[in-house]
């Protein structure tokens, strides 16, 4: 059966059970400050599990978009390296809230496996919760007598928590859980060991392919755990564990979910996987599977960079890249040429691969050129840090660790390359400078927070799209520790306050009660939760209060939050309808918007797009605000949706004008209240990927003040009513100027190598050149590279004070290289410590810098002796 197939039945069967079959929601996660990327099906439901949204449908299934690349089997490093983990998996899940329960979840998952997708009985296995003493939990009992209907009970085994009891993180919704494995092991091996013995043993064979979650309990901050109102049901199925199961595999990726990446990877290599645990296999299935989590990551408007989550999907990148580059000769880019073939096999699926596909493709190619030039800067570290060593000496832990976390060297790939050099590696050393790492990041984003203090029951509803300040009471409050700060979190029963999302920075406000005033720094959602964060609560934290937004602050934002509609529909306009905004900034002083587009935007497209957008401000397009209209309505009337963004069945839609896009965001009343409109910049984000800075109203009048001041004090110091003509002017002065001084220059060289002829010396037959010489680093090396060319065997050293900077160059020509094994690099680093510096370089070649001119004269003397 196809993967397709496979997926297709899982979502049929639960129809016909009653649940509403909903699209997966965004892999990467914008708008929850606990998570970057959705690790588990349930992740896009935790709001309902916690109760701070109503459920709508009390029976649910998808197929959710999910990436790991941490915690229990999920390490970065071994994905690829073993058969059946993964960093992005396909999770089928079925969920009830508050509806059906154990016996049902149960009963539903046996007819699905045996009835339906035809898995013989006498493979599988079930576990259920042993009890936890520490918890004061028992066996479940209740979920063993529900499965003694379907399965013998010598296949109902026994496990503790660390397997059979799930929970969403540190605090929050819990419960025992029940696995369903399968051995897949041939007759003759099962015969010999029973699968029984196998369970939870990390058995490549006998896998955990489905995970009931049975969610009954609340874990406090404290650890103690409380009842929840409403029984649960939360289930995952890996889609390609379950693939292997039904398709006879023995590996995930041996089955169609991952082939045809792989067959991709055999034409472009040459070479062919064999199902090993060879690095070239290993390189083959890194490959499928990254390709597969960058690929949903940018689709979903995540671009690799240097932080967060960027940070996150540029390593999984770049490990690919290495991987292939390292093992399978793929030394040019080759990653992007598998999008089209993932795009064919699972765009039907997931439509966003094929509408994303082109920028996908771009993005990860400029990628890939940029990695591989870093790569190259890598090896050639990696042999000058080699070169420095003793023969047969070791390579530092730190080194290791540098190669590994700035140009991406896998530790395989640092000890294959040492190791063929005879040298070894430090790994004790690297692996206590990568737990030091692991630690510093885990701390530096490390949030604890207590339970919330209850103070009363209801719903929090925003009402800031119609008012700035309201009287309303505190339902709970906790404490939270970030970054070792201290501070409060409040939810309010009504509120004011536009908590972050969209782009748009979250509310600062007022908070009265009695004689308290309390600054709110910040507002954010959380689990559907408006939280409002403050430094300290009243005194009496059940009395009523008052909230009131900084209003200033607050129309700021709204202004700018309008210019990037504004923007958006301008863009369109003048580039064409393949822009598509993939990311943006709103603050009070300016704004930043990201779109899709292929080239630098010229300047006559910037001021067409800039005027476009103040024609509107200056017509004062009143806002036409519809709060809440089904998706289909907005749809039909041409509202723009963004990918990766997720949508409910009712949305809100903002017009001005022509312009129509599902926000959530404030907004001005009308465009005129914008001012005007400025553009600050352009520039470019990624492959296919643009950035504009712009501001409005009172934060653009500045810039316009702040130009015309230096427009005024140029025109004075250039003492012309005309400054463009007039720098140009001089522009071409200092052009001039500059080719006389480089002929001076020229001329200089020249009169130095004359005379730095003459000072050579022939030493056991090689001619020896030691000397001070006052001229620029590049001119150095050019006469350095000619005398080591005209005058071999030559061995020179040349220290310089030119410009109050003290260095040194080491050329030697490459019979003397050969001859005497000697090397500049190391020689270089051992006569810098006159001059209090450091510098390396290539065996012919080798330059250094230091602090200390006067010590030029010690390190010539130190040349002197080591000839």
């Amino acid at each position: 059966m196809e993967s397709r197939a496979i997926r297709q039945m899982f979502l049929d069967f639960f129809a016909s059970k009653g649940h509403e079959i909903v699209p997966s929601a965004p892999m990467v996660i914008k708008d929850d400050p606990t998570l970057m990327f959705n690790n588990a099906g349930m992740n896009p439901f935790k709001d309902l599990f916690l109760g701070n949204s109503p459920v709508v449908h009390p029976r649910i299934a998808d197929t959710q978009k999910c990436l790991r690349v941490s915690g229990k089997h999920n390490d970065l490093e071994e994905v690829g390296v073993d058969t059946y983990h993964h960093t992005m998996f396909e999770m089928l899940g079925n969920w009830s809230f508050g509806d059906y329960f154990k016996e049902e979840a149960i009963a539903w998952a046996w007819e699905l496996l045996v009835d339906h997708y035809g898995l013989d009985p006498e493979r599988l296995y079930v576990t259920v919760f042993a009890g936890d003493e520490g918890d004061g939990l028992p066996e479940d009992l209740e979920a063993k007598t529900f499965w003694k209907q379907w399965i013998a009970e010598e296949r109902i085994l026994p496990a503790g928590k660390k397997d059979n009891f799930w929970e969403m993180g540190e605090t929050g919704p819990c419960g025992p859980c029940s696995e369903i494995h399968v051995d897949l092991r041939g007759d003759a091996e099962r015969a010999a060991t029973p699968g029984a013995e196998l369970v939870n043993a990390d058995h490549p064979q006998v896998v955990e392919i489905w995970n009931l979650v049975f969610m009954q309990f609340n874990r406090m901050a404290n650890g103690s755990l409380q009842p929840l109102p409403a029984q649960h049901i939360d289930t995952g199925m890996g889609l390609e564990r379950l693939a292997m199961a039904l398709q006879g595999k023995q590996s995930n990726y041996d089955t169609d979910v991952f082939r045809p990446m792989m067959a991709k990877t055999e034409a472009l290599s040459g070479k062919r996987y064999a199902a090993s645990d060879s690095k070239d296999d290993v390189a083959f299935r890194v490959i499928a599977d990254h390709i597969r989590a960058v690929s949903f990551s940018i689709a979903d408007g995540q671009l690799p960079s240097n932080t967060g989550a960027g940070y996150v999907i540029r390593r999984i990148l770049r490990r690919a890249i290495r991987y292939g580059y390292s093992f399978l000769g793929l030394q040019d880019p080759f990653m992007h040429a598998l999008v089209p073939v993932l795009a064919d096999h699972m765009g039907e699926a997931f439509p966003e691969l094929r509408t994303q596909q082109q920028l996908i493709e771009r993005v990860i190619l400029e990628e890939e050129e940029a990695f591989l030039r870093t790569l190259s800067k890598g090896i050639d570290l990696l042999q000058e840090r080699l070169a420095a060593l003793p023969a047969g000496g070791t390579l530092a832990g730190h080194d290791v660790f540098e190669l590994y976390d700035t140009f991406g060297f896998p530790v395989d790939l640092t000890a294959l390359m040492a190791s063929e050099s005879g040298y070894q590696l430090d790994e004790a050393g690297f692996e206590a400078a990568l737990t030091a790492a692991k630690e510093r990041s885990r701390a530096a984003g490390k949030i604890t927070a207590d339970d919330w203090v209850e103070l009363a029951d209801g719903a929090s509803t925003f009402v800031g799209y119609d008012t700035l300040k309201v009287e309303t009471r505190i339902l709970k409050y906790r404490e939270v520790e970030a970054k070792k700060r201290k501070f409060y979190q409040l939810v309010l029963e009504t509120t004011p306050c536009y908590p972050e999302g969209g782009g748009q920075i979250g509310d600062q406000a007022h908070l009265t009660s009695g004689g308290d005033c309390i600054a709110i720094f910040d507002t954010k959602r959380e689990n559907n939760l408006i939280v409002h964060s403050a430094a300290t609560i009243p005194q009496d934290p059940a009395a009523p209060v008052t909230i009131e937004v900084d209003a200033v602050r607050r129309a700021d934002a709204a202004r700018n939050h309008t210019a990037t509609h504004l923007l958006h529909e301008a863009l369109r306009n003048v580039l064409g309808n393949h822009v598509e905004q993939k990311g943006s900034l709103v603050k009070p002083d300016a704004l930043r918007f990201d779109f899709s587009h292929f080239s630098r935007m010229t300047e006559e497209e910037i001021a067409q797009v800039e005027a476009q957008v103040n024609e509107r401000v200056l017509a004062n397009l009143p806002l036409n605000e519809h709060r809440s209209i089904p998706i289909a309505e907005a749809q039909a009337a041409g509202a723009l949706m963004l990918f990766g963004e997720k949508y409910g069945d009712e949305v809100r839609m903002i017009e001005f004008g022509t312009s129509k896009e599902l926000c959530g965001g404030t907004h001005s009343p009308a465009t005129g209240s914008l001012g005007t409109f400025r553009i600050l910049s352009e520039s470019a984000v990624a492959a296919g990927v643009r950035r504009i800075e712009a501001t409005t109203g009172q934060h653009a009048l500045e810039q316009s003040n702040e130009e015309r001041t230096t427009l005024h004090a140029l025109t004075g110091l250039l003492k012309s009513k005309q400054p463009v003509k007039a720098v140009e002017d001089l522009i071409e002065k200092v052009a001039a100027l500059s080719k006389e001084v480089e002929q001076f220059q020229k001329q200089a060289a020249a009169g130095a190598k004359t005379d730095l002829l003459r000072a050579i010396e022939n030493r056991n037959g090689i001619n020896v050149l030691i000397t001070a010489i006052d001229l620029p680093a590049g001119d150095i090396k050019d006469l350095a590279f000619q005398l080591k060319a005209e005058h071999a065997p030559f061995f020179g050293v040349f220290g310089s004070a030119a410009d109050g900077k003290a260095t040194l160059s080491v050329a030697i020509s490459d019979d003397v290289v050969a001859d005497k094994g000697l090397h500049a690099g190391q020689i270089v680093k051992q006569l810098a410590t006159a001059i209090r510096g450091g510098g390396g370089g290539q065996p012919f070649f080798a330059t250094a810098g230091g602090k200390h001119p006067d010590g030029l004269s010690d390190a010539l003397k130190a040349a002197h002796e080591l000839v």
